[in-house]
């Protein structure tokens, strides 16, 4: 027996590898068996090149757990090793025999996955004991055990084994017992080694028998060798990629559509990409592509090597030119990982342009599912809008589709306003504004539907692009206001009137620090009273609730305006009442109030132009004095047109229907409205 230490540069390379080295403790299973693979597709490459001229046989990996005795066995009829070369490769750490046999049979090697010949020693992470019994392919050499306890000291050994190839057994430690439960082997199994090119067998296939379980002859293969990423797009049907996608998500619905990638200049690439019907839920969304490295499961997480909304689609990607770190666990960046990166966005246009083009009648139809998606690349990736400004489309309240450049050809004549600014209209609920939507249409306007989860940052993005053109929510001023022409209408009213009837309709506001007041000429026909909101500080907080970095403004109270039509007879109505009720006291008042404003004027006329030090201060009490008398009338003035306000059943009838139009009216102040509705009926 020979022993000896394991050429490494520290004796606490074992501890850095159970606790440091790889991500996850249960990657173990997926190294080995990684490496029963690589053992048996180097024995296929050298019977294809004629230097192994025996029978290849049974080259099935199999795997046995042994409870009582507490190991896991991984079991391959490969390549093996005679002693010099497990002194080279397992005694000599991070020596991988995977690099020097690709160099050698670059031209001819099936997939080599190893690239480290660390994957053998993360059995370390799991066993306080590993033994090695492999046989060498050529017929001369005998067969060896290889020992090690997780200390540097080996034993090496002559051994019996009927057949070329290695069995590693891993005396599982006591922390680590989990893994000789069954269903969490198939659980890994599952998860790692689902699509290896070579059958894995785990244990025996099972079946229904006198009324119980029971094991059959017959090897329990949980892997298929050749999944449809690795075959010709040409080769595969439709059905095929349906069924391939029940298989990689059970639960989800069927996807729209998908793309077949295979390409091997200036890379390797294969895999398939499903678009999946997707909601207004992001996040759940995401992490679904699957990344292998030659049918290795690596990971779930490819925001390194796809553009941030391609993590929204699902499938599978398979490249052996991606860089991986030591445990095969995370990606690293690279030139190629970019031009993979942007290899898939290309491919992914390339498929929403061509089904666009050869059936926009389909497209259309599956536009609502695919909205978030496009939108989200158009938001974060600047090529991809370029592309995707072909075929991204607005869909209208009237559940019509359009193409940026169609929309802007549709609207053009009407929808420009007076300093030749373009502006689409748009809703976010067309039930809720559906009277904003009736009174635009009404002036022959077209409105869009943005009701998505991104669309007030696509509306920013978009807006952004273009010249003289922007987006105005419908109900974010009247809508002659929205698109102003050069034949505005003037309000009637006089200042007086208007600083008159303020004060009665503030009277009805129950917070009206959030309301601002105005008037205009909105026509007969309009509604009596309307409420917006700003355009801008509503896109504002929007963006601040969404994340979009809107700051201070997502901490503001909201802010109404409240717009009284002074064509509406109603308004007209509550103007004369108002005047034959208070116009001469609040004549008086105006009068007194406007005197003593003169005589104030006359002293500020006086001290205009000094210094504070240079006026008197019988003018500065002077001045106090008469802005106080100023500040009482009016006050006194606005006590009365607010007691009378609050009197008009009508002003708050008006005010209610408004803030109901905007859904805005609930609880306690919509059962008021429906009892006083009721009333003024009678």
């Amino acid at each position: 027996m020979q022993k000896g230490k394991i050429n490494v540069t520290t004796d606490n390379i074992f501890p850095i590898i159970k606790k440091f080295l790889y991500s996850d403790h249960e990657i173990f299973l997926r190294e080995l068996v990684s490496n029963a693979v690589d053992a048996t597709q180097k024995l296929k490459t050298l019977a294809s090149v004629g230097d192994f001229k025996g029978e290849l046989g049974d080259l099935t990996i199999r795997i046995n757990v042994d409870k009582k005795k507490k190991t896991i066995t991984v079991s391959d009829a490969g390549i093996g090793m005679n002693e010099e070369e497990i002194g080279k490769y397992i005694n000599e750490i991070a020596f991988s025999s995977a690099e020097e046999f690709m160099e050698k049979y670059k031209k001819d090697s099936n997939a080599i996955i190893g690239h480290f010949g660390l994957g053998f020693y993360s059995s370390f992470m799991v066993a306080d004991k590993v033994e090695l019994i492999t046989s060498s392919w050529k017929e001369e050499e005998k067969a060896h055990k290889w020992s090690c306890d997780g200390s540097p000291e080996f034993a090496l050994e002559e051994a019996k084994r009927e057949r070329r190839g290695t069995d590693v057994v891993l005396h599982i430690d006591k922390d680590s017992e989990e893994f000789l439960e069954e269903h969490r082997i198939n659980e890994l199994l599952n998860k790692y080694c689902r699509f290896l090119p070579i059958e894995i067998a785990f244990g025996k296939e099972k079946d229904w028998k006198d009324g119980k379980e029971v094991e059959t002859d017959k090897d329990n293969i949980i892997n298929d060798t050749k999944p449809l990423w690795t075959i010709a797009p040409t080769e595969v049907k439709d059905e095929q990629y349906t069924e391939f996608y029940r298989t990689l998500y059970p639960m989800a619905d069927e996807p729209l559509f998908n793309i077949h990638l295979n390409v091997d200049y200036p890379f390797n690439l294969t895999g398939i990409l499903y678009f999946p019907k997707i909601s207004n839920n992001v996040e759940v969304q995401k992490n679904k592509i699957q990344l292998y490295s030659n049918q290795v499961f690596i990971t779930d997480s490819v925001e390194d090597i796809v553009p941030e909304f391609l993590t929204l689609l699902h499938g599978v990607l398979d490249s052996p030119d991606i860089p991986l770190n030591v445990s095969r666990s995370y990606l690293q960046s690279d030139s190629n990982v970019k031009k993979i990166s942007s290899h898939i966005m290309k491919k992914v246009a390339d498929k929403l342009e061509e089904i666009f083009k050869n059936d926009r009648e389909q497209f259309e139809k599956k536009w609502d599912d695919l909205k978030l998606f496009i939108n989200y690349g158009m938001i974060s990736e600047e090529k991809f809008y370029d592309r995707a400004a072909k075929f991204a489309l607005l869909k209208n309240t009237d559940g019509k589709y359009f193409t940026l450049e169609e929309y802007e050809k549709l609207i053009k004549t009407d929808q420009t306003d007076k300093d030749k600014s373009l502006v689409y209209l748009y809703a976010t609920d067309k039930d809720k504004q559906f009277s904003y939507i009736e009174a635009a249409k009404a002036k022959g306007y077209d409105v869009l539907i943005f009701d998505g989860q991104l669309d007030i940052h696509f509306v920013n993005h978009v807006e952004s692009k273009m010249e003289n053109a922007r987006f105005a929510r419908v109900d974010s001023d009247i809508i002659e206001k929205l698109i102003p022409k050069d034949d505005a209408t003037e309000v009637k009213l006089s200042a007086e009137q208007k600083a008159d009837l303020t004060p009665v309709f503030q009277s009805q506001l129950s917070n009206s620090d959030h309301f601002i007041v105005s008037f205009e000429s909105m026509g007969e026909s309009a509604q009596p009273v309307v409420i917006t909101q700003s355009e801008f500080m509503r896109r504002m907080k929007d963006m601040s609730e969404l994340g979009g970095g809107a700051g201070m403004y997502g901490n503001l109270p909201d802010s109404y305006n409240l717009i009284v039509n002074t064509d509406h007879q109603l308004v007209t109505k509550i103007l004369e009442k108002t005047d034959k009720k208070l116009g001469k006291q609040v004549s008086e008042l105006r009068e007194k109030k406007n005197e003593i404003s003169k005589e104030r004027e006359v002293i500020q006329k006086k001290t205009e132009g000094k210094k504070e030090e240079e006026i008197e201060q019988t003018d500065k009490d002077k001045l106090e004095e008469l802005q106080k008398e100023v500040d009482k009338f009016e006050n006194e003035r606005i006590e009365k047109l607010r007691k009378h306000g609050k009197s008009d059943k009508l002003v708050k009838q008006l005010i209610d229907l408004a803030l109901l139009s905007n859904n805005m009216l609930k609880g306690e102040e919509l059962a008021k409205f429906v009892q006083r509705s009721v009333e003024l009926i009678k």
